[in-house]
C-alpha cells in the first residue's frame, strides 16, 4: 500500500518584470540588526527563543559550546515575566 502525499498549502508567487520570482511574504528579519556586538540577540540552542547575549550562557552539546539561556530557559522566562 502506498502512502498518500501530505496536502500542502500552496504558496502564491508572482513573477516580477525582470523575471525574478518572489514568494508572498514580508521581507526582512523580525530581529533588528545592531551595530553593537553586546546588544545583539542569539537563539537559545535548547528552546529557540531569541535573547540578548548578556542573558545567554554556554553548555557543551554536540561536541562544541552552544548558546543557552542562563541559568536555565525556565528560570530566565520566570525572571522576564516578573518584570
Amino acid at each position: 500500500m502506498r502512502a498518500q502525499p501530505v496536502a500542502r498549502t500552496e504558496t502564491k508567487t508572482a513573477v516580477l518584470p525582470d523575471g525574478l520570482r518572489y514568494k508572498s511574504k514580508v521581507s526582512g528579519s523580525p530581529f533588528v540588526a545592531t551595530t553593537s556586538f553586546g546588544s545583539a540577540t542569539m537563539s537559545c540552542f535548547l528552546c529557540g527563543k531569541h535573547r540578548p547575549r548578556s542573558m545567554m550562557g554556554t553548555k557543551k552539546g554536540l561536541g562544541k559550546a552552544q548558546a543557552v539561556g542562563a541559568p536555565s530557559c525556565k528560570e530566565l522566562d520566570a525572571q522576564l515575566s516578573k518584570k
